[in-house]
């Protein structure tokens, strides 16, 4: 069984997987919650495909600062590094 990792981690057991792959807190936190929302996106395609403004709001939800000045290829490397 999962531990509890509090209010702030909606899938426990996937949290404690991803981390266990090397994801860093934040990121597996994330992904665990979207997960749980049913808004992670599975199969989205390669990043290079997307529109920049798909990559923008992504850059949004993930929290990524400097967004706004980042161009196309930027956006990818950053969402990328997570």
């Amino acid at each position: 069984m999962a531990k509890d990792h509090g209010p702030s981690v909606k899938d426990d057991k996937l949290y404690e997987d991803l981390r266990r792959d090397g994801a860093s807190p934040e990121k597996a936190a994330r992904i665990a919650n979207a997960k749980a929302a049913g808004t992670l996106k599975a199969g989205g395609g390669k990043l290079e495909e997307r529109t920049k403004a798909d990559l923008m709001k992504e850059a949004r939800e993930i929290g990524i600062a400097g967004r706004s000045t980042m161009d196309k290829a930027a956006l990818v490397k950053a969402i990328r590094k997570g």
